[in-house]
C-alpha cells in the first residue's frame, strides 16, 4: 500500500509521487507517516522532509508550511519555498541555513515596520492633540 505525496509552493508543484513512508518535523519534533495513518494536520518547521520510494530515500528542504494527511493517506504539503535534492548534507547545511537566515531577516524587517508604524501613530496623535506632550507617547 502506497501513499501520494504532493509538495507545492506558490509557484510550482515540487513533488507529486507515490511513496512508501514519510518523515517530517513540526514544532513538537519529528514524526513519521505510514500507509493507513489517521487524518492529520500540522504546521511544519523549517526542516527537511524525507520519504522512501522503492527502497530509496528522497529529500526536500521546506521553509515552514502546512501538512495535511487525508483518510486515503494522501499527504499534501504547502510551503513558501521547497528545494529537493539527493544530498542530505547539502540540503541540511546550505539550504536550511539560507531558510533560517531569510526568516531572521524577515523578523528584523517586521520589527522595523512595526517601529515605523508606531512612530507614525505617535505623530498623528500629536497633531490631533497639540496640547499633549510628545513624551506621553514614548
Amino acid at each position: 500500500m502506497t501513499m501520494r505525496l504532493t509538495i507545492i509552493t506558490p509557484l510550482s508543484i515540487v513533488v507529486d509521487e507515490e511513496i512508501d513512508s514519510l518523515h517530517a518535523e513540526d514544532e513538537s519534533g519529528s514524526f513519521g507517516i505510514l500507509p493507513g495513518h489517521a487524518p492529520f494536520l500540522t504546521a511544519l518547521a523549517i526542516s527537511i522532509v524525507s520519504w522512501r520510494v522503492e527502497g530509496q530515500d528522497r529529500f526536500c528542504a521546506v521553509r515552514n508550511g502546512v501538512m495535511t494527511v487525508s483518510e486515503r493517506t494522501k499527504i499534501n504539503i504547502a510551503t513558501r519555498e521547497a528545494v529537493t535534492g539527493d544530498d542530505l548534507a547539502t540540503l541540511d547545511q546550505e539550504v536550511l541555513q539560507r531558510f533560517h537566515s531569510e526568516a531572521d531577516e524577515e523578523r528584523v524587517e517586521h520589527v522595523e515596520t512595526m517601529r515605523l508604524q508606531m512612530h507614525a501613530i505617535r505623530q498623528i496623535i500629536s497633531r490631533l492633540r497639540p496640547g499633549m506632550h510628545k513624551e506621553t507617547f514614548r
